[in-house]
């Protein structure tokens, strides 16, 4: 018997679908939203035919935030937990030259991954259960001059979530802030990664599992992030707009 369903939005990318067999294994029923979702049948097949239960494709985009209301409306049930994998990193020099790029990353990792997470939050509430996931970033925790485009539009995400774990903490609504660090995934192909900084997405998927079942209000995929970004933060202004990181 089915868990319920878990909603993955951005299932495109290597985090969501990890996420996706993740939950899928433990008896929950899959929902995928992603623009052209239909391209992802082959996922669908694969999810359904490997662990035996419901997976259902749905056309999202999350710059259309006039369209969140009605993409939950015409979901075939509310989902017991939500995953926010939205997101678009772009590049930190083209973000300074074209203020149209910066505005999209801004957009694809604030306004709207904000806009749906506060539309289910409200059905969640209403029904007095569920749980939301946003995929936010440790980049949001201070900002740097390599990434500030990106970081900020993070951190104005993470804000939002905790705002909305607060708002929610006595409506049986459960609000999860993951913090991956670098991730090895086709968008990060290529870059030299720290290989003890660096989670694979299956390792990103154990840890939003756990966090769902333990109730974890922010984690750190990979720990040691939270002592690098205790320092991060605490390095004086003064001294940190010196720095190039």
């Amino acid at each position: 018997m089915s868990k319920g369903a878990v909603l993955i939005l951005g299932a495109r990318s290597d985090i969501a679908m990890a996420v996706a067999h993740r939950f899928a294994k433990a008896g929950y029923d899959i929902q995928l939203a992603a623009r052209n979702s239909e391209s992802l049948g082959t996922d669908k097949s694969d999810i359904e035919l490997r662990y035996e239960v419901a997976v259902t494709l749905h056309s999202f985009d999350a710059l259309n935030i006039g369209s969140h209301e009605r993409f939950v409306d015409d979901l075939p049930q509310l989902p017991a937990v939500a995953v926010c994998a939205v997101g678009y990193m772009g590049q930190q020099a083209e973000n300074e030259r074209d203020v149209q790029a910066a505005a999209q990353v801004m957009r694809s990792n604030f306004e709207g991954p904000a806009s749906i997470l506060g539309v289910l939050a409200n059905r969640f509430e209403q029904r007095g259960s569920g749980t939301l996931v946003g995929i936010s970033s440790v980049a949001g925790e201070r900002g740097r001059a390599t990434n500030y485009v990106y970081g900020s539009a993070k951190a104005g995400f993470t804000a939002f979530l905790s705002g909305l774990r607060n708002r929610l903490a006595k409506r049986g609504v459960h609000v999860v802030t993951v913090l991956p660090g670098f991730v090895a995934t086709q968008m990060t192909e290529g870059m030299d990664l720290p290989v003890k900084l660096t989670a694979g997405p299956n390792e990103v998927a154990d840890a939003i599992a756990r966090a769902v079942k333990r109730k974890k209000d922010m984690i750190y995929v990979k720990p040691l992030w939270q002592v690098i970004m205790m320092i991060i933060r605490n390095i004086p202004e003064r001294v940190f707009k010196r720095m190039k990181i």
